[in-house]
């Protein structure tokens, strides 16, 4: 058989179309032949347009580099500077002020703020515990990490430490006063919960009983034989589960027979097909298509080995209570769901045009993605996502206001296609190029009719931003960046304008990721400031890091948050444009130390995408802690070798070396894996390692220094050989 078909003017990988037409189209209405039929003329309307503003992106970061160069030093952002970048249609007039006017949107998104995970697609596990993870044990999370110091007859170990099991239940309690306080008692005091004429009643050790100050907080139980066996509670939009069971090993060490306090924690998940996944040909493609297809039809499994047992793990289903009024309560047992598609700049073999040029990646995505999401739009599904009947697309590394018209352009055409309704789906804007960020109100504009998330990301967004400012000079220490009135202005006004725009009530306005999941007490301690800087969702690394991410939202009221913020002045556009160079002599020592430090990373992410395809994985960095890393942290690693390189700091011999020094460390990071491929005695052949020096010597050049032409071409020489 033909490895391709042809239909219409596309040549379809076998895979591919096996796929829709056996598992994704059935049910859906549509035909496969017609839906390829229609992404035929969706690819023959819009890839020249595709092109045409992919071309423009060359064509201003030449004008921008030309610039520099004959303006050698000039102090950033001058006046000259910000009527060139005006002149060349770089920064745009904002339009009149407007509101957004999106509709049929989900409570998740619109009026709950919580914690949102990203999770690769193709790993159907990971997949599966990110959509579960709408509910979490404090209990477990607590106990299993380092927000209790695990010191002072505290440790954690093989076995059960009473004492340490005492800690969690004594903080959990902490955490229920605060937010669910009751009358003249602390719930460390509290002997037992019942129910009396749909009140809840605590007793308390002196003999006493008490009630929640609010006793509408208390919504839903379950119960047996006349014992609570599960409280519901609500706080700032979230509800909280008091799991009872006095009888419990658990529930025996707390004197109200506690023996769980489980939290809403993951409200929304982004389920990536984008830069958390190496997914490089048809091959790779169907694997992401077929997971997405299985959550949207509530059917996807996975079974992995636990130590000797096999687990299994499908979706949740709903929680249903008894409501405090007598009626019924349900809710949603899993997190609801966006799916990130790729940036336009992408392209993909897994379908040709007839002459034989790859299509771009984006439009093969949400047709696909949209066709398999008819499933749960028309209830065909075991499980629900959207109640609304929207499908949530994140897009992302679009550059100004053009290219997201041409998405919602897009959008519309799909919709079309397959007999949706307009403005089903919507769109979450990445807030992560520096062309983006500085016209943000007219991309929301463009999109006002279905936006429903902005974000800022620090690591993509400085990444463009040197690969922008390349010729402008030397950039400081990469670690020096996260503190320069450039990133705070771009935190900052990311939040002034959704604000300014109508996002509160209506869609997200998110901040970025914590990457290192194993320091769960340095997130804790710095990562309220998220909810307190005005965003109503941030980016977690796991499941438990979402638990314990969700305090930070019961802590701090965020809407509330979000109306006092509202009266600040905007955020200043000079400091927006102010790039990071660097303004002081460096050492040789802080140099060397700077660049082992990205070559470290770069070969630590590198080697697992080329050899394994693995997209997202926890990464032991020079330090030897492991943090998540994606394509992302490749960019601004990459980018900040090449911009040394460029301005004379370190030398293409000096690079060399030391990510030949820095290769030797990643093997030895890696021993452990059966399935790793060494690089220090190989470096020749190694092609993860030569992808790890493309990525740096071809960094300038590099259209806006994306890091997956890279590695998508040497993934392609991997799986080959």
């Amino acid at each position: 058989m033909s490895q391709r078909i042809e239909i219409g003017d596309l040549q379809i990988h076998h895979s591919l179309y096996t796929l829709v037409d056996e598992e994704i189209a059935p049910k859906t209405g549509i035909a496969t032949d017609d839906f390829w039929l229609a992404l035929d003329t969706i690819v023959k309307d819009l890839t020249p347009l595709n092109k045409k503003l992919l071309n423009k992106r060359d064509a201003l970061q030449t004008s921008i580099d030309q610039w520099h160069t004959e303006n050698p030093g000039a102090t950033l952002p001058s006046e000259a500077y910000i009527e060139f970048l005006k002149s060349i249609d770089y920064l745009l007039p904002e339009p009149e002020d407007f509101q957004i006017e999106t509709s049929d949107i989900d409570p998740e998104i619109a009026t709950i703020a919580g914690p949102q995970l990203v999770v690769p697609v193709n790993n159907s596990r990971y997949a599966l515990n990110a959509t579960n993870a709408r509910w979490g044990s404090l209990y477990d999370a607590l106990y299993g990490t380092n927000v209790i110091k695990p010191s002072d007859g505290l440790e954690t170990g093989p076995t059960f430490n009473p004492a340490r099991g005492t800690a969690v239940i004594q903080h959990s309690m902490e955490f229920l006063d605060s937010c669910f306080p009751l009358t003249g008692k602390s719930w460390k005091t509290v002997t037992g919960v019942s129910l009396s004429k749909s009140n809840l009643i605590l007793s308390c050790e002196s003999g006493a009983t008490t009630e929640l100050t609010s006793g509408d907080q208390f919504v839903g139980y379950n119960a047996q034989e006349d014992s609570l066996t599960e409280v519901c509670l609500v706080h700032n939009g979230l509800h909280v589960i008091l799991c009872i069971d006095p009888n419990h090993p658990i529930g025996k060490e707390s004197k109200a027979g506690i023996k769980d306090v489980i939290l809403e924690s993951a409200i929304t998940t982004i389920q990536d097909f984008e830069d958390s996944v190496s997914a490089v040909d048809a091959e790779d493609k169907v694997i992401v298509y077929r997971n997405w297809t299985g959550i949207m039809k509530g059917t996807l499994e996975a079974e992995f080995k636990k130590g000797d047992k096999i687990v299994k793990r499908a979706l949740n289903e709903d929680r249903n209570f008894t409501s405090s009024s007598g009626g019924s309560l349900t809710l949603k047992g899993r997190s609801l769901l966006l799916a990130r598609n790729v940036g336009i700049h992408m392209f993909t073999d897994a379908v040709l045009t007839k002459s034989g040029d790859e299509i771009p990646e984006g439009m093969l995505d949400v047709m696909v993605s949209s066709l398999a999401t008819i499933h749960d739009i028309k209830g065909l599904g075991q499980r629900s996502n959207s109640d609304a009947g929207s499908f949530y697309i994140v897009k992302p590394k679009q550059h100004g206001p053009e290219e997201v018209a041409f998405t919602i352009e897009l959008f519309g055409r799909v919709e079309e296609a397959l007999g949706l309704e307009k403005n089903t789906l919507k769109i979450g804007i990445m807030d992560e190029e520096r062309r983006t960020s500085i016209n943000l109100k007219a991309c929301i504009h463009e999109a006002k009719e279905r936006i429903v998330f902005i974000n800022t990301g620090f690591l993509d967004r400085t990444g463009d931003e040197i690969h922008t400012s390349m010729k402008a000079g030397p950039v400081m220490p990469k670690m020096e960046i996260k503190h320069t009135p450039w990133i705070l202005a771009y935190e900052d006004w990311n939040v002034d304008l959704g604000i300014e725009t109508g996002f509160p009530g209506k869609g997200q306005i998110g901040k970025g990721m914590w990457t290192a999941p194993d320091d769960m007490k340095t997130m804790m301690d710095t990562k309220q400031a998220h909810p307190e800087a005005g965003a109503n969702t941030a980016w977690v690394p796991s499941p438990t890091a979402a638990t314990l991410h969700a305090l930070h939202y019961h802590a701090v009221d965020v809407f509330k948050k979000q109306k006092e913020l509202a009266s600040r002045p905007r955020a200043d556009l000079n400091a927006l444009l102010t790039p990071p160079l660097l303004d002081r002599a460096l050492s040789a020592e802080e140099i060397q130390n700077d660049l082992d430090n990205n070559a470290q990373g770069i070969l630590g992410y590198v080697v697992r995408w080329i050899d394994q395809g693995v997209g997202c994985s926890k990464v032991p960095d020079i330090h030897d802690v492991g943090l998540m890393e994606d394509r992302a942290t490749l960019r601004i690693s990459s980018q900040h070798i090449a911009n040394w390189l460029h301005h004379g700091l370190v030398t293409r011999e000096q690079i060399m070396e030391s990510f030949q020094r820095m290769a030797a460390i990643v093997d030895k990071q890696n021993k452990s894996d059966p399935s790793y491929f060494v690089m220090a005695s190989n470096f020749d052949n190694s092609i993860a390692f030569q992808a790890a020096l493309d990525l740096v010597f071809t960094g300038v050049e590099e259209a806006n220094g994306y890091t997956e032409p890279v590695l998508t071409r040497r993934r392609r020489q991997a799986k080959a050989s």
